[in-house]
């Protein structure tokens, strides 16, 4: 065993090492943008061309086009690349919901009221039920960005010390809710507004009009999140913990439990009461047909509701993390409610430089059609083969899995995959939506297993505190059962999900 365990972290540490050695994702953009400015040229030498069925933009009619590979080294391409760089960047789709969303999620989130929140539901839950709520609330812990990592996995092992079991498996059960659970969740998220912008702007390069909206996957994220809590909770249970080393209990060094203090219970009372509040308004403004958020037929679909569903979100995060400050004295008066604001929007700072290359990347791979040439080229290939669209997908997530084990940005890995696949795909007669929780399946059951996730290296400090040995390869190998169960698992989900017809979210289609 000890023998297997040191193959195990001689392969991590070539990765590791291997992976250190790739560039920032923004130099990774830059160097695509090189390539697509070259390509672009040598390919309006050749005269590329494609023909294909699709939206003539104009006319919004269904029509057969014809599209020609555009240089970006004529004079109009050259003129493009510098005068179209400022709208570029404020257009990109994906840049104005995320950072609407995290100014209520940032409040919520630096006032302390998330923590609490977590700690109050976690530590209160029965014994019997404590892996389940703790992965459930991994899974939750999404809707607030990267929350989960930094207050939800230590919380999981604290919690697992109070019950005397194993901390390590408190620290798993909550990294695979976090990390493995990133696609499922009973509310939208800001990872949503980010991918499904990123898919529209995808899907502009065959059909401008088409839209993918931030609840287009939720009815399979939704049912997503009782799969990974009953496979967390069974995977932690039977699996997991009973392959671990027994634990010193008495160490009074780690044994201490989290608990909130009369003050802190009081302002998370009144916050949760406060959120509640906000709920209930929200839902007089959509409760019945003649509402003001509702559609002009009275329904759901295509309302102001769905529009407007970041603002919704942000002030449901914003409000009680409001009041949680005010009674926890952690914002004693408006100049500290805007410091959280500001504080939340500086954490952001790298997406806002990340998702300016990514926006000139996919805009200049658009107006080149490179994107469009690619597509159609690649459906008929994939149409030739005649594998049929389901296979294509399935190998589309399997493809997704290694490419995560590389890039671990979820954003620019989906920034760099969408304008290809997706336009592909859509002339396959796949829906963008699909292929989109197609690539979410993908991305979030190989996170917990790589070292180039962000948080990853986070993981691994929280496991020493409980062994100074734990290190890489003790938190590959607590989580690749997650990791291989959560896809195999996944994928049965995805393939009878299409088989059903099933749409994927409110008004999302299956096919194009």
């Amino acid at each position: 065993m000890n023998k297997s365990l040191k193959e195990k972290r001689s392969i991590l540490d070539w990765i590791e090492i291997t992976g250190n050695k790739l560039p920032h994702p923004v130099t990774i953009f830059l160097i695509f943008t090189l390539l697509v400015i070259i390509i672009s040229h040598v390919l309006y030498l050749l005269g590329v061309n494609v023909s294909y069925v699709g939206i003539n933009p104009e006319s919004g009619e269904r029509e057969e086009l014809t599209v020609h590979a555009v240089s970006l080294l004529t004079g109009d391409g050259i003129r493009y690349m510098f005068t179209s760089v400022v709208e570029n960047f404020t257009s990109f789709v994906a840049l104005g919901p995320v950072l609407v969303a995290m100014i209520g999620v940032g409040v919520a989130e630096k006032s302390g009221y998330i923590s609490a929140l977590m700690t109050n539901v976690v530590t209160k839950a029965p014994r019997k039920f404590v892996t389940p709520i703790v992965v459930f609330m991994g899974v939750m812990s999404n809707v607030a960005a990267s929350v989960g990592y930094v207050v939800l996995v230590p919380l999981g092992a604290i919690i697992f010390l109070g019950f005397r079991r194993h901390p390590l498996a408190g620290l798993a059960a909550a990294f695979a809710g976090v990390a493995g659970g990133y696609s499922a969740n009973l509310l939208i998220g800001t990872n949503d507004p980010l991918l499904s912008g990123i898919t529209t702007e995808a899907a502009g390069i065959l059909d401008a009009t088409y839209i993918v909206h931030a609840t287009d996957n939720w009815f399979f994220m939704f049912v997503s999140t009782f799969l990974i809590v009953i496979l967390g909770t069974i995977i932690t249970d039977k699996i997991v913990e009973p392959r671990l080393k027994k634990f010193d209990f008495d160490n009074e060094e780690i044994s201490e439990n989290k608990s909130l203090d009369k003050q802190e219970k009081r302002a998370l009372n009144w916050a949760n009461i406060a959120a509640v509040l906000t709920v209930i308004g929200i839902l007089c403004l959509v409760a019945f047909p003649a509402s003001p958020l509702r559609g002009e037929d009275g329904g759901i679909v295509g309302s102001p509701f769905i529009s407007s569903i970041i603002f919704i979100m942000m002030l449901i995060f914003l409000v009680p993390g409001l009041v949680y400050g005010a009674m926890n004295k952690t914002i004693k008066n408006d100049k500290d409610a805007v410091k959280l604001m500001d504080s939340s929007l500086e954490t952001m700072a790298g997406f806002i430089v990340l998702i300016f290359f990514a926006a000139q990347f996919v805009a200049l791979f658009n107006y080149s059609n490179l994107g469009t040439i690619i597509a159609v080229n690649g459906a008929g290939l994939l149409e030739n083969l005649n594998i049929g669209s389901l296979p294509v997908l399935i190998v589309f997530i399997l493809i997704t899995t290694l490419i995560n084990l590389a890039i671990a940005a979820d954003s620019a890995k989906w920034a760099i995959m969408a304008p290809i696949f997706v336009p592909m795909f859509m002339q396959l007669g796949i829906a963008p939506e699909v292929t989109q929780i197609a690539y979410r399946i993908g991305d979030s059951t190989t996170n917990i297993i790589s070292p180039l996730m962000p948080f990853f290296p986070l993981i691994v400090a929280f496991a020493q505190r409980y062994g100074k040995e734990n290190g890489i390869g003790t938190v590959i190998s607590l989580m690749l059962p997650y990791s291989v169960i959560f896809l195999i698992t996944w994928l049965i989900m995805f393939v009878i999900w299409m088989m059903l017809g099933i749409p994927v979210g409110p008004g999302a289609n299956l096919s194009y």
